[in-house]
């Protein structure tokens, strides 16, 4: 067999038939992965929506209010709860969380289900927000602030995490929002207790919350020599 010649339109034919191959073994990857994994995300939803929401034997199909899916339960024909998937970014990338809330407002549950916040740190918040120190379940946003203390709100933030903390509680009022616009409700709908309020303008507050220029934490190594990356 004669030998290829090495010269340049021989290379660049070679490496265009390479590249021609990888992308077609790429496209086969992705379209054999591609259904298991939107049915993975699709089961972890769902499995979010039972965790976050009262009992309930019907849920309504998902319905979209300012960008966020939400999901309405009953039990029989009496209304529950809504369950909505609220987005913010994190220290490190999107935070994506179930928030449920009972028919009154009230936070029944929540679930992350995308974090990528620091290890040790920011990644707490899965189980944070449901500690003694800052459990948020059975709040409602109506009338408590759901910001943190250093903002001057009603809940303590993780550990120097605070960025990764302002932003799951903003989470948490861009949810509420959305339940209260689903529902026809205003905060003070919601909970009669509290002063008339719209739940857009709580939720604008809860988001503008300036970040505090000297909010530096320096962390000590965790579980290593090296030390974790710090939050501002």
């Amino acid at each position: 067999m004669k030998k290829l010649e090495s010269t340049f339109v021989n290379m660049t034919v070679v490496l265009t038939l390479f590249a021609l191959v990888a992308a077609g073994a790429l496209g086969a990857v992705y379209r054999v992965t591609e259904e298991p994994i939107a049915m993975a995300q699709v089961a972890k939803q769902q499995e979010a929506i039972k965790v976050v929401l009262p009992e309930f034997t019907e849920l309504s199909e998902p319905d979209t209010v300012n960008g966020l899916a939400l999901f309405k339960a009953y039990n029989g024909e009496s209304f529950v709860g809504t369950a909505v998937e609220s987005q913010e970014t994190g220290f490190n990338g999107p935070i994506r969380v179930m928030v449920g809330f009972s028919a009154d407002g009230a936070i029944v549950n929540y679930s992350v289900l995308e974090q990528k916040e620091t290890p040790g740190l920011g990644t707490k918040m899965v189980d944070w927000f449901k500690s003694d120190k800052a459990d948020i379940r059975g709040l409602n946003p109506a009338t408590a602030d759901m910001t943190v203390t250093k903002d001057g709100g009603d809940i303590d933030a993780i550990t120097a995490a605070t960025i990764s903390s302002r932003a799951f509680l903003r989470c948490v009022s861009a949810a509420y929002a959305v339940f209260c616009e689903a529902n026809g409700m205003t905060a003070s709908d919601a909970n009669s207790g509290a002063t008339s309020q719209s739940v857009v303008a709580a939720d604008s507050a809860a988001q503008s919350v300036p970040v505090p220029a000297e909010d530096t934490i320096n962390v000590e190594p965790i579980g290593s020599a090296s030390a974790a990356e710090p939050e501002k």
